[in-house]
């Protein structure tokens, strides 16, 4: 079986993320064709167009590292009804100069936690929103709106809750499914 380069993208740039947490301890139930890596875009400063002409070389290495993964899962809070500053720049940077969106046809999910009983639902969809227009083919079902408790992740990183094990393990199991329906039926763009 083939092996995708997943990029994940947290959207929280803390150290001590709840969402950070969340996505390790779900890679551990992740089938064993999806190899994750971290895309970092905590070095991106404030995107304006007057960078176009000169990209700076923490923007083309982002730009790289999305063009490079086979797929993207994006693991974020949501800060006042939306994604948080620092994600939504580093989409923008993405997707610029004009013509070069470092999105398009890339499959990509969407999840995240929050203490928050509909835990990150209104910011996801304001994300989802985001990534039709870069032309990203996501993973529509099933969502995943995570509410965070004391004791959902146990101390040794994996998921204490059986039932939110074998939630998120589905969940992966589904992004697996659509990683490889979306890049089988798309045609590879050069």
């Amino acid at each position: 079986m083939r092996t995708y380069k997943v990029g994940y993208l947290v959207g929280s740039i803390a150290k001590d993320s709840i969402n950070r947490k969340l996505a390790n301890a779900m890679f551990k139930l992740a089938p064993k064709e999806l190899h994750f890596e971290e895309i970092s875009y905590r070095d991106l400063p404030i995107y304006s167009y007057d960078y176009d002409p000169d990209y700076p070389d923490s923007g083309r290495k982002f730009k790289q590292a999305i063009e490079s993964s086979d797929a993207i899962l994006i693991v974020t809070p949501e800060y006042n009804r939306s994604i948080p500053g620092g994600l939504k720049n580093a989409l923008d940077w993405a997707s610029r100069p004009w013509g070069t969106n470092s999105f398009a046809h890339i499959p990509s999910a969407v999840i995240g936690t929050s203490p928050g009983a509909i835990g990150t639902a209104v910011g996801q969809q304001h994300l989802r929103s985001i990534l039709g227009f870069l032309n990203s083919p996501q993973m529509n079902s099933p969502e995943a709106y995570i509410q965070f408790k004391d004791g959902m992740i146990n101390e040794s990183g994996e998921i204490a809750d059986a039932s939110t094990t074998e939630f998120l393990g589905g969940y992966l199991k589904a992004f697996h499914d659509h990683i490889r329906h979306v890049l089988s039926k798309l045609p590879v763009e050069s």
